[in-house]
């Protein structure tokens, strides 16, 4: 494939290593010095890109790329609140689609199993759940997008939560989310189902980005010649 990168921070260059040894070409990086190079012209080879920038640039670099029929991979948190809009203009450009709050395989599995766990836990009212996640200082959203999809998860499948709130704000029915950050972690994510006698938990802890990147390549590679809006389940084929 011929890939287009745009952002092109650590995980931008995570992504351009992978991608190489995976046998594609990048053929354009854009990055916010040069956002004016998506463009037609400069994408009219591009199979698919990958994009992982800003809350605050990520929708519209999304849209430019599926109006000019691109397939886009992003992996930017913290705009989903416009998720829907850009599924729509997806469809009606008959190219593909697909967000992730998180491509990595491994916190992906934690996804299926979150879900399996919140829904044997339904009927044993002694349990509760708290999710809590660790970043590195420069992580610009919190809770990160991977907590708040556990704590739907849980809310999805468990008939006692509809939602999730902080975890100093213990609203009742909701999911408490607790968010640290501290130096350079990768990412961390722990589901805790407490009662008075024990603890039941989910974790996940990265080493590094080359998971996150490692997903990112092979949901482009599903997703390059299909066309819809696509899910990390439907990629792993969960």
């Amino acid at each position: 494939m011929n890939i287009a990168i745009i952002g092109y921070g650590r995980m931008g260059h995570e992504i351009e290593s992978t991608a190489l040894g995976r046998g594609h070409a990048i053929k354009l990086i854009v990055d916010k010095d040069n956002p004016a190079d998506l463009n037609e012209r400069s994408t009219r080879d591009i199979d698919v890109a990958i994009e992982f920038t800003t809350p605050d640039t990520a929708f519209e670099n999304v849209v430019r790329c599926l109006r000019m029929k691109i397939p886009v991979v992003s992996g930017t948190t913290g705009w989903l609140e416009d998720y829907a809009k850009a599924a729509e203009i997806c469809r009606e450009n008959r190219t593909s689609f697909i967000h992730s709050s998180n491509f990595s395989i491994g916190v992906n599995i934690l996804f299926r199993l979150n879900r399996e766990l919140a829904r044997y836990m339904s009927g044993l009212g002694q349990y509760k759940p708290f999710i809590e996640e660790t970043h590195h200082t420069r992580k610009l959203d919190a809770p990160s997008g991977t907590a708040i999809v556990l704590a739907r998860g849980i809310a999805d499948s468990h008939g006692g939560f509809n939602g999730w709130c902080p975890d100093d704000s213990n609203e009742t029915g909701k999911v408490g989310v607790k968010a640290i950050r501290e130096g350079m972690v990768p990412g961390i994510h722990v589901v805790r189902w407490d009662s008075d006698i024990d603890v039941i938990s989910l974790r996940h802890e990265a080493k590094n980005r080359k998971g996150l990147a490692l997903g990112a390549v092979v949901a482009a590679e599903f997703i390059h010649k299909r066309t819809g809006v696509f899910t990390m389940e439907q990629v792993l084929g969960f």
